[in-house]
């Protein structure tokens, strides 16, 4: 029996021997060992795809930044297009600018603006105590640079820049299309520099140009004489950071001195800062009384009254012209609708809006419309500007076009300029004979008594110190008969008022 189960065993064990095969040879591998040699195969497959992908021949998909806002799917399309198959390596950074400023075109806000860094900085130095160029406010209307107004007491100004020219070329380079960040950055520079413009003013067929000598431009905001009849004459050249200081402190002097009215001049004020505005309305508008409203987008209109404080409950008329802009009108709306204040000279430039500045992480700017502005009445004076209560137009002779110094006008010589200096010649009492635009004997004689009274060598011949002497007298002439100012002051004194020596 037991001989039995060992020989049925036996019988299991050499079965069992011939179902199982020896096996081939084989590397066994630690479990630690295992995982890692998979993670490694995979990192470095995935790499190896990738970079194929990427960068064979024949790209099989191309990686893009994940696009998370569907409007933008577009400007990355054309991005990428572009990038791709231009003729040539584009510049990342200034084909960003540009979509930037298209964005901004596509508003059609000549307030709204994307500044690079260079721009910015030329901006912020437009706030500052001083800036080197040639001062003169400018925007953009319709394609255009235009003058808003040049700075008091500017080279600008000295040149005969008026406001609505129209700036066509700085030292040769067509400007039209340009933004008014773009043109300042060629206008501008340094002290002593000269840049040569031409100008298109008004109907005139045939360009003004002018070089203009660039120089330091004084943030001085606040300029004042004392007329007679103790008259304070206040000119507010622009709305910076310390304009209603400036003017406090003016007022404080002149009522020392027994002032009893004054006239606020607000004229080629192109603007500047809304609280300066406020500030400044809030020494004559009665505490409680409105003095601007501004509307944001799906607001109401936030309206700021005057607060409580030193008060100047004078008689106070205002001067405005199509150069007094933004701040300016603000200001001249409150006084007329909450003071009573009567406006005199021509309508405003008509800007109801107002900007907010943004600066960009790499030193660029957004200006944008951020809201409009009403007066206190609720009047939006946007593209209309303010209508005067007694409408006095500048002289005809105000407008001439300004000389070109280094241009020889002598007898024999036809052309529009001849004909201005004839005009300017005629105003200011040389009878130059007929004002027909030709330089003949009597133009001559006019220039000639022209450089007696000025002390000049009497040549005849219009050119150099002589052609800034008559720009000069003629300067001095329109400030003498100043009819705004004289209406303005008769408003206050009740009595016609007559060309008059003033005191600073």
């Amino acid at each position: 029996m037991d001989e039995q189960k060992k020989d049925s065993i036996e019988q299991q064990q050499e079965q069992t021997k011939d179902e199982v095969k020896p096996a081939g040879r084989f590397i066994q591998l630690k479990p630690f060992r295992f995982i890692m040699l998979m993670f490694f195969t995979i990192l470095i497959t995935a790499g190896l795809t990738i970079f194929a992908l990427t960068f064979g021949e024949k790209k099989v998909v191309e990686v893009k930044v994940p696009i998370e806002r569907a409007e933008f799917s577009k400007l990355y399309e054309a991005f990428d297009l572009l990038k791709k198959n231009y003729y040539k390596d584009i510049d990342n950074e200034k084909v960003v600018n540009g979509a930037i400023n298209g964005m901004f075109d596509a508003l059609d806000d000549p307030y709204s603006d994307f500044m690079v860094k260079e721009e910015a900085d030329q901006f912020n130095s437009g706030l500052s105590s001083s800036f080197q160029g040639i001062g003169a406010e400018i925007q953009e209307r319709n394609g255009f640079i235009t003058v808003v107004s040049p700075i008091k007491n500017s080279p600008a100004e000295k040149a005969g820049l008026l406001p609505k020219d129209i700036i066509l070329t700085v030292d040769g380079k067509s400007i039209q299309g340009f933004s008014a960040s773009e043109a300042v950055a060629l206008i501008r520079g340094e002290k002593g520099t000269p840049v040569k413009i031409t100008v298109k003013r008004g109907n005139n067929t045939e360009p003004i140009k002018m070089t203009i000598i660039r120089d330091d431009i004084p943030v001085e905001t606040v300029y004042g004489e004392m007329l007679d009849g103790n008259i304070a004459h206040i000119q507010i050249t622009s709305f910076s950071q310390n304009t209603a200081k400036e003017l406090e402190k003016m007022l404080v002097e002149y009522k020392g001195k027994g002032m009893k009215g004054i006239v606020l001049d607000l004229r080629q004020n192109p603007g500047g800062y809304l609280e300066a505005a406020i500030e400044i309305s809030n020494l004559f508008v009665q505490e409680g009384k409105p003095i601007v409203q501004v509307q944001q987008k799906d607001e109401e209109p936030k309206i700021t009254n005057a607060i409580a404080g030193e008060k100047y409950n004078l008689p106070v008329t205002v001067l405005v012209d199509s150069g007094s802009a933004s701040a300016s009108e603000i200001l001249a709306g409150a006084l007329k609708e909450s003071v009573g204040a009567k406006v005199v000279g021509e309508t405003s430039f008509g800007k109801g809006t107002v900007q907010n500045v943004t600066p960009l992480k790499d030193g660029s700017n957004l200006k944008f419309t951020t809201g409009k502005w009403l007066t206190p009445n609720g009047n939006w004076i946007n593209e209309k500007g303010i209508e005067p209560d007694v409408k006095v137009p500048y002289p005809s002779y105000a407008s001439l076009p300004y000389l070109d110094p280094a241009l020889e006008m002598k007898e024999g010589l036809q052309s529009d300029s001849v004909k201005a200096a004839e005009e300017m010649l005629e105003v200011l009492g040389y009878d130059p004979g007929k004002v027909d635009g030709s330089f003949d004997q009597y133009t001559e004689r006019a220039v000639k008594k022209l450089q007696e009274t000025s002390g000049l060598e009497e040549t005849g011949i219009l050119t150099g110190d002589t052609t800034y002497a008559l720009m000069d007298a003629l300067r001095a002439k329109i400030k003498a008969d100043d009819p705004q100012l004289l209406k303005a002051k008769e408003l206050l004194t009740g009595t016609p008022a007559k060309n008059e020596e003033t005191t600073n």
